[in-house]
């Protein structure tokens, strides 16, 4: 045995490796697991997976189904990752693609991410034009009736979209959706792979809107074009044209992307 094994040994902690084994298991499940499953896959005790499952839950870090026979990882550790520099690297990196999408599609763009039961604007680039739409740094954005909201939810396992209808307050104006409708969109949307929707805050706005994606599926933060169409001569690029480089910004941005973002 080397000196690195035996620091090993000399600083184990059972009861963490435990639990940094259940939750590194769960993050590659988009659906959950059942107890017995987490217990086969990780070859422990059943007894002490139980004990340390309902403490994972008590402090939040693991949510149980509805039915309650299947666990899943919750949004804490994704909350916990935007208050760490990663999160900053996102923003650098994100920002000069941004630009570049801005300047090409003559349309503004902005960067969000899922905070506290709606969305935080961490990123906002404006068009090189002198009018454009754009939406304020720092802003929060509905989770129900806007298309980065609904590119969100579409790209989040059941339970994580459960947590965050469970989180989720109105911001002012957000406008009512049946639970089935908004549901359908979502299925649509994960269809697709984007959104393309009018706005249903600002009339003339049609909302293009990219997920950029986790290793396990899951949008970690969308990306969005309000579109403004021009109606005097001058020849601006299409909704089509917007659409495809906004797609590029994605893919781009997600080769970029910090591995552990």
């Amino acid at each position: 045995m080397d000196a690195e094994d035996k620091d090993d040994d000399r600083y184990r902690a059972p009861a963490l490796d435990k639990g940094l084994d259940i939750l590194e298991l769960l993050a590659d499940q988009k659906e959950g697991l059942t107890r017995a499953e987490i217990t086969r896959l990780l070859g422990r005790n059943a007894s002490e997976m139980y004990r340390m499952l309902e403490r994972l839950v008590a402090r939040q870090y693991v949510v149980r189904s509805a039915a309650g026979d299947r666990y899943s990882l919750s949004l804490k550790l994704y909350a916990l990752a935007h208050r760490h520099p990663p999160m900053n690297r996102l923003i650098s990196e994100a920002l000069p693609l941004m630009q570049r999408f801005a300047d090409a599609a003559e349309q503004s763009c902005h960067l969000v991410v899922y905070d506290r039961g709606n969305l935080l604007v961490i990123a906002q680039v404006d068009g090189p034009g002198t009018w454009g739409m754009s939406v304020r740094l720092g802003s929060r954005v509905g989770l129900i009736d806007t298309g980065s909201g609904r590119v969100m939810l579409a790209f989040q396992s059941v339970e994580q979209r459960r947590q965050m209808f469970a989180e989720h307050t109105r911001v002012k104006g957000e406008v009512t959706i049946d639970s089935d409708a908004l549901e359908d969109a979502c299925e649509q949307i994960r269809a697709t792979g984007f959104s393309r929707k009018d706005s249903q805050q600002t009339f003339g706005v049609t909302d293009l809107t990219f997920p950029l994606l986790g290793p396990a599926g899951q949008a970690i933060a969308v990306l969005t074009c309000p579109y403004l169409r021009r109606i005097d001569e001058y020849v601006a690029p299409s909704v089509e044209t917007v659409t495809e480089l906004l797609r590029d910004t994605v893919q781009a941005l997600s080769m970029h992307r910090a591995p552990d973002m």
